[in-house]
């Protein structure tokens, strides 16, 4: 497993749990769609994984490791908003990720920025949001890292930047590392999933399993079936 949360919980306020004990593991060589409404606590959790936020109570171990600097070697996090200087050059972004972080392939960089037609020497204050997405998305899948978090990264763009975000995410990781992808955009994503986990509020799962077979069985899409799925949780 590549991802181990032990009866997690995280509160911003007393007694008020955005995370509500958490029990969740993650295989490796999968790419995995945490999947649920906006505000159920999906981005609070790739921050805890990540080392953003701290956990109020409970464990996580990423590739056997609690979460610090040792995991955070394995990481490569895509937030949900950019938190780049905009003065900065795509080029001295690339020289940054180089230096900083030991498993960054420049040369991946580089060729998805030609991909493209993204200007190095443009700076972030000029290119449309779309391409800034698309820049820090680059910037993240050049890591050859074990644990991609990736925190809605085709929320805000157009859908044939969606369907590049997407074929570039499946295209550029190692086989034997693994994609979390958290989204409210079910139906946009679904196509590149091998395993989903349904999330709503209190940080609570109400199904998982693996894509293929749950079509399969279900006859319906990963869409129709949250909206089932999350519907019958409301009536109880």
């Amino acid at each position: 497993m590549i991802l181990q949360c032990n009866n997690l919980f995280k509160a911003y306020k007393k007694n008020v749990f955005v995370i509500n004990n958490l029990n969740l593991t993650l295989p490796k060589g999968r790419i995995i769609g945490l999947l649920g409404p906006n505000g159920c606590g999906k981005s609070t959790l790739i921050k805890m994984i990540a080392g953003v936020l701290q956990p109020t109570k409970g464990s996580i171990l990423v590739d056997g490791k609690e979460v610090g600097h040792q995991s955070k070697a394995v990481v490569s996090y895509l937030p949900e908003r950019p938190y780049f200087d905009p003065a900065m050059k795509v080029s001295e972004l690339l020289r940054y990720f180089e230096e900083f972080y030991e498993d960054f392939d420049r040369e991946r960089a580089n060729r998805l920025l030609r991909d493209l037609s993204i200007d190095p020497e443009a700076k972030l204050k000029i290119l449309s949001k779309g391409t800034k997405e698309k820049v820090q998305l680059i910037l993240v899948m050049s890591r050859k890292a074990k644990l991609y978090l990736l925190d809605e990264p085709i929320a805000g763009v157009d859908p044939a930047a969606r369907e590049y975000i997407l074929s570039t995410i499946v295209s550029n990781y190692d086989s034997e590392a693994t994609i979390l992808i958290t989204t409210h955009l079910i139906t946009d994503v679904e196509q590149v999933l091998d395993e989903f986990i349904f999330f709503s509020w209190g940080g609570r799962v109400l199904k998982s399993g693996n894509a293929d077979e749950e079509r399969t069985r279900s006859g319906m899409s990963l869409d129709e079936l949250f909206k089932e799925v999350y519907r019958c949780s409301q009536s109880f």
